[in-house]
């Protein structure tokens, strides 16, 4: 948009960091919030809590939001909603929710999934649900290969449970995560 400039603030290895961006269209801050404001306003850069790329032609790429990044031991960050993006794709899957699940002093990059039983019910009728769970984690480990290693997939748990969702339809990761007891 015109008048607006962005950056990447502190990119990795990857080109990605948290966007920033500056323009006099921008907000002035929160509302009787001063605290909050300059949580995410600071020298006249807006820092929006996503995480993206900016290409070679100027397009801008959000990759996941800054409060929802899995970090590893070895301090390798990883995104949530670029691996579940892929995973939804699997047409077994009606939605899923990645997050790191916590063993001995690392985390273990895992994914919950919704099954979607109506295509299950039209494609195998006569399977029994470890007969699906295979099927599905191949599928999962067909994703893998789409992401740099230590993004892959490593632990899988099925559900028919519709995920907690917020008005506009959004997993309630957090709620999600202390159902699972990982926070």
């Amino acid at each position: 948009m015109p008048s607006v400039e962005m950056r990447v603030q502190e990119p990795n290895e990857e080109g990605i960091g948290e966007l920033i961006a500056k323009a006099p269209n921008l907000m002035l801050g929160y509302y009787e919030d001063e605290e909050a404001t300059n949580e995410v306003i600071r020298d006249g850069w807006f820092y929006t809590g996503d995480y993206g790329y900016i290409d070679k032609n100027g397009y801008v790429y959000i990759t996941g939001r800054k409060k929802n990044t899995i970090v590893l031991k070895n301090g390798k960050k990883i995104f949530p909603e670029e691996i579940e993006e892929n995973i939804n794709k699997i047409d077994l899957v009606e939605e899923c929710l990645v997050f790191g699940l916590p063993k001995e002093d690392d985390l273990v990059l895992s994914v919950k999934i919704k099954y979607d039983e109506d295509v299950i019910k039209k494609k195998y009728p006569s399977w029994n649900m470890e007969e699906v769970k295979k099927v599905i984690w191949e599928k999962v480990k067909e994703t893998n290969k789409l992401v740099p290693k230590y993004k892959y997939i490593k632990n899988m748990i099925l559900t028919n449970m519709d995920f907690s969702k917020t008005t506009t339809n959004k997993i309630k990761r957090y709620e999600e995560m202390r159902k699972m007891h990982l926070n």
